[in-house]
Parts: C-alpha cells; sequence; structure tokens
C-alpha cells in the first residue's frame, strides 16, 4: 500500500549485539536449541513498519500502521469545543478510544472497545501533547485495529503520535513504543500473537526519542533486575530507531510531490 507520507515498510530494529540464551521451551513453538521465530525474524528484529499519514480525509489528522499483519488507523479530532466547557480548564483535554474491527481477531468477543488500552493509550500520549496549547478544548483520538498480528498496543501508540502531529496538535516529541516478550531465557522484541500467547512476561515502553524521556513502562510477569534492564536497552534502541521512521513519514507527507 502506497500514500502520502509513506513508502516501502522500513526496518528499526535494536542495534545492540546481545544474544539471547537458546535453549528448550515448554511452548510448543520451541521445538529445539535452533528455534527460529514463526516469522524468521532474529529474537532482537523488529517487523517492517509501513507508516502514511493523511488516511482520513474527514479527520483533522490521520495516519495509518502496518507492522506485519498488525494493521492500525488512528483518527484524530480537534481541538474542538470541550462538552465540560463549563468547568474552567487553562489545559486541554485529551480523549482516547481504542477499539477492534469484528474481523480483527480470530475471536469476535474480542473485537469491541478496549477499555484497557484505551487508558494505556492516554496515559503513553499525554505527557507528549503540550495541553496548554489548546485550553478549554478537547482533542479524540479514534485508533481502530483493523488486523491484530501481535504487539497491538505498541503500533497504535506510534500510529496516534503520528496522527497527532497529522493534525497539527503541538508536541513535546513524537511518541514511540516497543514492547518485548520474556520466552523462558529468551526476550523477542515486537512479538506476534502466537508468541504473546507464550510468553512468561512481557515488557512494554512508550518513550520521546529525543527527549530522551520514558512515558508509560508496562511490566507484566516475573522478571529478574538484569532482564529488565536488557529488555528496556532493547525497546528504547528500538523506539529511537522508529521515531526516526515517523519523523521521516513526516517530512515525506510534509515535501511537495515531485514532478
Amino acid at each position: 500500500m502506497a500514500g502520502k507520507g509513506g513508502s516501502t515498510p522500513a526496518a528499526y530494529s535494536p542495534s545492540l549485539t546481545t544474544t539471547a540464551t537458546k535453549s528448550k521451551k515448554k511452548a510448543p513453538i520451541f521445538i529445539d536449541a535452533d528455534w527460529v521465530r514463526p516469522d524468521d525474524r532474529r529474537f532482537h528484529q523488529c517487523r517492517p513498519a509501513f507508516l502514511r499519514t493523511a488516511a482520513v480525509n474527514s479527520a483533522s489528522g490521520s495516519a495509518y500502521a502496518e507492522f506485519g499483519n498488525t494493521k492500525v488507523i488512528v483518527s484524530v479530532f480537534g481541538p474542538r469545543e470541550s462538552k465540560k466547557a463549563m468547568i474552567y480548564s487553562d489545559v486541554g483535554r485529551l480523549n482516547c478510544n481504542v477499539s477492534y474491527t469484528t474481523f480483527a481477531t480470530p475471536f469476535r468477543s474480542q473485537a469491541s472497545d478496549n477499555k484497557e488500552f484505551s487508558s494505556m493509550l492516554h496515559k503513553a500520549l499525554e505527557g507528549a501533547i503540550i495541553l496548554e496549547s489548546f485550553p478549554k478544548t478537547t482533542v479524540d483520538v479514534f485508533a481502530l485495529v483493523l488486523e491484530s498480528g501481535g504487539g497491538d498496543l505498541p503500533v497504535v501508540i506510534s500510529c496516534a503520535s503520528l496522527a497527532l502531529a497529522d493534525a497539527g496538535i503541538m508536541l513535546y516529541d513524537l511518541v514511540a513504543s516497543v514492547s518485548v516478550s520474556c520466552l523462558g531465557k529468551n526476550l523477542v522484541i515486537d512479538p506476534i500473537s502466537e508468541e504473546e500467547s507464550y510468553q512468561d512476561g512481557s515488557l512494554l515502553i512508550t518513550s520521546m526519542p529525543s527527549r530522551n524521556e520514558v512515558t508509560q513502562l508496562t511490566i507484566t510477569g516475573e522478571w529478574s533486575t538484569p532482564k529488565i534492564h536488557e529488555a528496556m536497552e532493547l525497546c528504547l534502541d528500538a523506539c529511537s530507531k522508529l521515531g526516526k521512521i515517523v519523523r521521516s513519514c513526516l517530512k515525506d507527507a510534509a515535501s511537495p510531490p515531485q514532478e
């Protein structure tokens, strides 16, 4: 798919040379010490990222993201008069909603509004938006997962950051998000659904790469301190590279078309 602000998928894997320890695991996807990830990536290799802006004409700003089989579209509306304008506030309000299409997952019961993801998206973006730039008004962010292929939330967050920038919302910095799954002694970055279903734990980081600031850190499962440090380094390095891809997408969208 080609379009404004997007071209061929870009790679953004972290450059750490740490080699994951390979051994037999409880999960069926681990066959032996020479196990290869289901999509043939290396443990520390991210999926190619395709991004483009102006995906929804009726929105103030929008973006489309495709990371492997995970496909997301985000629309931003506003700033517009807040429904709670009766209560004066010198800062703007941010509303976030994440939902799934009925065909996004194999199980239709999962294809509904996700309050937890909506809350996490809000937390990830709020620290990056200059809320003082639109007092007494609201910015609405609607994220729709078209296809769930794993690592949905990090893709949603990164895509939402691009959509906010496309809408002209003032940001301290663009936001990038990457997750890591712990599978036995191995750390695999940017996991797909099959890997997530067997993970012993997960770590997700959302950061503002240019400012070297983390806006959100979420950890599930049991982790040793060295593993947390290793996973954080992997995610932060990948976020830095993904941030450059998002910024490049914006520059391409702003550039006049070549004849």
